[in-house]
């Protein structure tokens, strides 16, 4: 469908650096068009210096809603009016809008992980999760996971502190905590791996071939669940795909965070499908 633009068009978009890559634009300007909505969807690079004046131009420029991408996702908080409570524990946001100059900020990555997990495997409370990295991801996937009522979230990290980190910010999450969530060592992987359902990857390797695993990945087994955030089949992805896993790369979370802000913005239930074949189409 072609775009109509005039004086009523709404502009929502991305900020981040870079921001050539990003495929949101294609899949929310699907959505608003499905819908009849008269918006747009840019994306905007904006380098880190330059975070506070764009904000400021968002605002300034009646822009309605914007998502974003690294590396402004924990910076961007200082400049917003009012952020949710997944911000607060996550550390990081993903969307915002704009209501007449206030900016409230919203982190939709925990929600979008979760929804593409289910696709997976639908009832996700009593499992047991063994989460690689403790970046601003895995604070999102721990964060969901912990609200859906996992048993067990083990942290798996080359600097242990950092997953520590995460279980302390999130002892006021859930009053059993404490117990759910584990750090350990990346050494420490292979040992867990028979005492956990799912195993996700929220560390950037797998991002190029050469990359060295994470861990032995052929001892994987057919029973477990492998997810990884990269947009790609992972090196980690392929040998679950050889033992016979449940699999998904990161492209169902990418789909759900985004159909979970074009709702913050528009009040409109998403049409899910028509985002999804924008976003998987070549």
């Amino acid at each position: 469908m072609e775009l109509d633009i005039n004086g009523q068009t709404a502009v929502y978009g991305i900020i981040g650096y870079p921001v050539k890559h990003s495929k949101s634009p294609k899949f929310q300007t699907a959505a608003f068009s499905h819908l009849g909505i008269n918006a747009v969807y840019l994306p905007f690079e904006v380098k880190p210096e330059d975070l506070k004046k764009a904000v400021e131009g968002i605002k300034s420029l009646s822009i309605k809603g914007f998502n974003i991408t690294v590396p402004h996702k924990e910076e961007v908080i200082p400049f917003l009016d009012e952020v949710s409570q997944e911000v607060k524990y996550i550390g990081a946001c993903n969307t915002v809008v704009n209501l007449d100059g206030y900016l409230k900020g919203y982190n939709t990555d925990a929600y979008g992980f979760i929804q593409g997990l289910k696709e997976l495997m639908p009832d996700l409370e009593g499992k047991r999760y063994l989460v690689i990295g403790a970046g601003g991801s895995s604070r999102a996937v721990v964060y969901g996971l912990t609200k859906e009522g996992a048993e067990k979230i083990y942290i798996a990290n080359r600097t242990v502190s950092r997953a520590e980190r995460i279980a302390e910010d999130f002892k006021s999450l859930h009053r059993f905590a404490e117990e759910v969530i584990k750090p350990v060592s990346l050494g420490q992987v292979e040992e867990l791996l028979d005492r956990v359902d799912v195993v996700v990857n929220t560390t950037s390797i797998g991002l190029r071939d050469e990359d060295e695993p994470l861990f032995d990945y052929s001892k994987l087994g057919k029973n477990h669940v492998v997810v990884d955030i990269i947009y790609r089949k992972t090196p980690l992805l392929k040998a679950a795909e050889e033992k016979g896993c449940l699999w998904q790369d990161g492209l169902p979370m990418l789909l759900y965070q985004g159909a979970k802000a074009f709702e913050i913005w528009t009040g409109r239930t998403p049409p899910v499908e028509v985002m999804r074949r924008a976003l998987t189409e070549k």
